[in-house]
């Protein structure tokens, strides 16, 4: 089925998801997503070089089976930060759930508890924090701060955070101005639905705005001064998202940070950096277990999941898949994915002998290489697709594209 906000299609679909894997998602969720909103999601910064490379990096690293371990019936179970989660894997932080479901962050909040993940939500959600804690109140959950230039606007978000029991901040400090996002210029794309914090804080709703609009708003700077500020602020454990290399987890330490998390914001910032995975043994070993680390970027597979935990992480995000299972299945469809990755990861640690998530950290991990691609960006008009037009995935009649970008019946 499909319900609209203001003409915008929305998925209010609530089922379990079958699959063989997450890659099969991304084309199945064309069918129940505008064009314009798939791309914000499916998408990375001008070529998409490293976008892509996230993934394919993985294969740099290889996982050594091992043999007469004596073990049987591994365990996902993991502490972090004083919270007991069932599974390793996380909920990352996307702005504006609206554009894949029609319950939004509630649903996403809704299935990462159903599978004992940890969630986070952005400055950029469309319901309030408040309905996301009421969707699952004792889940664990973490807030993604876009640091604004008003500090009466973070000290509001700080307030409404603590009051709704959210338990740290992960501040970002990678994308001060948004990437050059092709896909978003070719589709026009535009935030179609409200945004929470935007409507009670200015009494204007988000709505129609662009990803490099909304971005302005936020702080352009940002130092080590801030990361002091927001702790003391907030009252609130505050980790530094967007560290890639070494020198910068030093700093996000020095400057008091409770943890940090290594991602490149999915290859949606600077296209041409390297992959997270890897950077991720450099900057384990200068954080030298002092803070918890976070890793996120390109994770499709149980052995992605892996391999991270093996090189350094304590938990490990996921970002674009769950959107296509929340689109495609609600909060159910969330939980599918998380699931799917536990199965995988099970799988990954029987055939190497850990017992346990610390287990895993003591893996044997080999290091090999490889070239990875250069193609253009999918929405290069010499590599898109016809985008399939379904009932469910068009706005109504008489609508502009300018906000969506879906294409008409």
């Amino acid at each position: 089925m499909t319900v609209y906000y203001n003409d915008f299609p929305q998925s209010d679909r609530d089922e379990y998801i079958k699959m063989i894997n997450l890659d099969e998602l991304e084309e199945r969720a064309k069918k129940v997503m505008p064009e314009g909103a798939y791309y914000y999601i499916a998408s990375g910064s001008e070529n998409e070089w490293t976008w892509r490379n996230n993934t394919v990096a993985f294969n740099h690293f290889q996982i050594v089976p091992r043999a007469l371990t004596n073990m049987a019936d591994p365990q996902l179970d993991t502490d972090f930060m004083g919270m007991k989660l069932k599974t390793p894997i996380m909920i990352s932080p996307i702005a504006c759930h609206g554009i894949a479901h029609q319950d939004a962050e509630v649903a996403t909040q809704k299935g990462a508890a159903a599978a004992g993940a940890l969630f986070s939500s952005s400055t950029y959600a469309n319901k309030s924090v408040e309905d996301i804690a009421a969707a699952a109140p004792e889940a664990p959950r973490f807030f993604q701060l876009y640091l604004s230039k008003d500090w009466n606007f973070n000290q509001m978000v700080f307030d409404a955070i603590k009051k709704a029991g959210y338990q740290g901040i992960f501040l970002t400090v990678d994308a001060l101005v948004s990437g050059f996002r092709e896909a978003n210029l070719r589709t026009q794309f535009a935030f179609p639905v409200p945004l929470d914090f935007f409507t009670r804080y200015q009494g204007t709703k988000g709505e129609g705005q662009t990803v490099a609009q909304m971005y302005a708003s936020s702080a352009q700077k940002i130092g080590p001064e801030d990361v002091k500020r927001i702790k003391e602020m907030s009252g609130l454990p505050v980790f530094v998202k967007g560290v890639v290399c070494a020198e910068d987890a030093y700093l996000a330490i020095g400057a008091g940070a409770d943890g940090i998390v290594v991602t490149n914001h999915g290859g949606r910032e600077i296209d041409g950096g390297p992959a997270t995975i890897d950077m991720l043994p450099e900057i384990a070993k200068a954080v030298d277990h002092r803070v918890p680390i976070v890793f996120d970027s390109g994770v499709r597979r149980g052995s992605h999941v892996f391999k991270a935990l093996a090189l350094g992480a304590d938990l490990v995000g996921i970002g674009r898949p769950y959107l296509y299972g929340l689109a495609l299945g609600g909060a159910k469809g969330v939980q599918s994915v998380i699931e799917q990755l536990n199965k995988e990861l099970l799988i990954d640690m029987q055939l190497t002998g850990c017992k346990t998530i610390a287990d895993i950290r003591h893996a044997k991990i080999t290091n090999i290489n490889y070239t990875a691609d250069n193609l253009r960006s999918n929405t290069d008009p010499e590599r898109i697709k016809p985008y399939p037009v379904t009932k469910e995935n068009q706005l109504k009649a008489g609508v502009t594209d300018t906000v969506s970008g879906a294409s008409h019946l």
